[in-house]
């Protein structure tokens, strides 16, 4: 009895349905009873078996009901696989992506981003296309060197830049016989590695420090730079007096003392080549013996950043002016030589 009630609502459906629709399902039955007739035991899909059951999944909105040999998910499968190989065919007519970049235009790129932190990709670019290489921005953009923090040039770079007008200023200690604990001031100027002013106290303050500036620079002579730490000895009266003598202060982060790299050199040379081999006395002799120690170093000391010169340049002695001579100064604490005519 319900086979037959199934058989009139079916045949009654089909009277509504559209002619169309009807031939479309016959279609899709019938290739089903062919592909079952293909194989004895499970169906084997073809190629064109999957084309047109994607075709009737978009023509049909009816094709659920009458697909039997596959689930319905399986038919979206292949529409999907079918989109995926039709675009690759696409985006890959011959070759793969883009054309490789060259490792030495990478290593260039990298090396530009990283020497000029303020150029920005189109610059770099540019720069590229007058050196013959042409780049597109995006390949410039993968490459180049991203920096953490806003461009600013390095340390090295403003010290090399502004050597001329560069003046560091920095105070270390001296211990004296009696344990009375000395500080030494020093001013000392990059560009020729030269001292050019120091001075002893055992009460360090801002005013004193601010004295011994204007003794450094008299009248026109102040540099446009003075570098110097955060010590609280650079007071407000320090800080007012070097602003009236037209300086700019450049500060050192707090406890990095290798940003004031000249300074810090010559303490170091002081303490090795001096301090450490004799016994301070008092101020007065502190003095004596800084003084005999910069006179050596300014006239008689090589610096590889002179060139192998000293800071006061002392001329080369040919082998006619006579033999070598060896000449103590200080107390037997350093030498210098020179040919003496016999």
């Amino acid at each position: 009895m319900q086979a037959v009630v199934i058989a009139v609502v079916t045949s009654l459906a089909s009277l509504v349905r559209s002619r169309l629709a009807l031939q479309i399902e016959i279609l899709a039955l019938r290739h089903q009873l062919a592909v079952y007739h293909r194989a004895e035991r499970r169906p084997q899909l073809q190629p064109a078996d999957r084309l047109l059951w994607a075709w009737l999944s978009r023509r049909w909105s009816a094709w659920r009901e009458a697909l039997v040999i596959v689930q319905p998910r399986t038919v979206i499968s292949w529409q999907r696989k079918r989109f995926r190989e039709h675009w690759a065919r696409l985006s890959q007519p011959g070759k793969r992506g883009r054309p490789p970049v060259a490792k030495e235009i990478r290593a260039l790129i990298r090396q530009l981003s990283a020497a000029n932190p303020t150029w920005g990709s189109p610059r770099i670019m540019g720069e590229l296309g007058k050196l013959g290489i042409q780049v597109a921005k995006s390949t410039v953009e993968k490459y180049r060197v991203r920096h953490c923090k806003p461009p600013s040039p390095s340390w090295r770079t403003f010290l090399a830049t502004h050597a001329k007008d560069l003046v560091s200023i920095d105070f270390f200690t001296a211990a004296t016989v009696r344990f009375e604990i000395l500080f030494v001031l020093l001013i000392f100027a990059h560009r020729w590695r030269r001292v050019l002013h120091f001075n002893v106290t055992a009460h360090p303050s801002a005013a004193w420090t601010a004295q011994q500036v204007v003794q450094a620079f008299p009248w026109e002579t102040a540099p446009r730079y003075l570098l110097r730490d955060r010590d609280g000895v650079y007071g407000a009266d320090f800080r007012q007096r070097v602003a009236s003598m037209g300086i700019e202060e450049v500060l050192t982060a707090p406890r990095h003392p290798w940003q004031s790299p000249y300074v810090e050199r010559v303490i170091g040379s002081i303490r090795r080549e001096c301090l450490d081999h004799v016994v301070v006395l008092h101020a007065r002799h502190l003095r004596r013996l800084l003084g005999a120690y910069f006179d050596h170093y300014h006239r008689w000391r090589c610096h590889q950043g002179l060139a192998l010169d000293c800071p006061q340049p002392r001329p080369i002695q040919s082998p006619e002016q006579g033999a070598v001579i060896e000449v103590t100064e200080g107390g037997g604490l350093y030498r210098h030589y020179e040919r003496w005519a016999a």
